[in-house]
């Protein structure tokens, strides 16, 4: 686990929001870094080498993936976690509420 995501999951463990989330969950040829499986939603956190055109579109096709067995994808970079972990928190409590 990167420090990124030890982070988020230190935060979403924490998280009362009546959802629990797993992390490392397989999906197919796929491995989420994050999911919350009552609501089929996939939290990925992005470190630097996903710039990389290649890699850029290997994650829409992962995501394509997901979509289309039903998950809801959402992306964080690494620096949004580390200098804002509050509005990421955010993001996902309004996807979680809100789809």
């Amino acid at each position: 686990m990167t420090e990124s995501e030890r982070v988020l999951w230190e935060a979403l463990r924490k998280l009362k929001c009546g959802y629990h989330f797993r992390r490392q969950h397989s999906i197919g040829d796929y491995i989420a870094d994050f999911i919350c499986l009552k609501k089929n939603l996939v939290i990925e956190v992005d470190g630097g080498y996903h710039a990389e055109p290649i890699q850029q579109q290997n994650d829409q096709w992962r995501t394509d993936y997901l979509e289309s067995k039903g998950y809801t994808v959402i992306r964080f970079k690494n620096e949004e976690i580390s200098n804002n972990l509050h509005e990421v928190i955010m993001r996902i409590k309004e996807v979680l509420f809100n789809e």
